[in-house]
């Protein structure tokens, strides 16, 4: 396995009320972007990283993130696009041409536990598929409605669902094929798996964390300072 990580960190953030981009901003003295990217330049596996980021942030993150925390496997940091998929379109056509498997993070979620990583790479490879999914089972009743109006159309079976996390592992070749698509698919896709199975993918779900969370509002910013204080973590 040649494996790439792309790390998508192009939303602005509107939500945080900051005025800057979510994934510059500090967590514990780090910037958000700096503690997801550390978590796979840290692992074996990982050949090479690509951060694609807001056009406005690219100098920034060079010097305020790479540069400065040494972040070696760090290829390249490249602007993001209109989209998420267009984004990660961005950061794809940025690894090199031998990378043959794929890990897609979102920059907002910098407290995935790498001791997860392991596993998931073992599925991906002795499974049945063409890709890894993590995330966590649904614990509350999900409702779907019917319209907008607020009426509820059905209540699905909780046990089959899972909500889905970052990172996400496909080969090369169904996530080249995935991002081949219509424009019109690629704009309306929340997460490449979506995108993966759309163009006939097989993927599998793999355990991910609760702690594993992303990072939209000043709530999850405040909790992500917890969560990393009860590890023990320190700037």
């Amino acid at each position: 396995m040649n494996l790439g990580v792309i790390i998508a960190a192009g939303g602005f953030g509107s939500r945080m009320g900051a005025g800057m981009s979510k994934q510059l901003m500090l967590l514990v003295g780090q910037p958000v972007v700096a503690r997801s990217t550390a978590i796979f330049e840290a692992v074996a596996e990982v050949g090479e990283i690509v951060i694609v980021i807001d056009p406005a942030d690219v100098k920034n993150c060079r010097e305020q993130v790479v540069e400065k925390y040494e972040l070696a496997k760090v290829r390249a940091v490249v602007a993001g696009g209109e989209s998420r998929a267009r984004s990660v379109l961005n950061g794809l056509a940025e690894l090199s041409p031998d990378v043959d498997t794929v890990l897609v993070h979102d920059g907002a979620r910098p407290l995935f536990p790498v001791s997860l990583l392991a596993p998931g790479i073992r599925e991906y490879e002795n499974g049945d598929c063409d890709g890894i999914v993590f995330g966590i089972p649904v614990t509350d009743t999900i409702k779907e409605l019917a319209s907008e109006g607020g009426l509820i159309g059905r209540t699905p079976d909780r046990s089959l669902l899972w909500a889905a996390q970052t990172p996400q592992i496909f080969s090369r070749a169904i996530l080249d094929k995935a991002y081949g698509q219509a424009p019109d698919i690629l704009a309306s896709s929340t997460d490449d798996a979506s995108l993966v199975e759309l163009a006939g993918g097989r993927v599998r779900m793999a355990i991910g964390s609760p702690e594993n969370i992303k990072i939209t509002s000043p709530v999850d910013l405040a909790l992500a300072e917890e969560i990393i204080r009860r590890r023990g973590n320190k700037a």
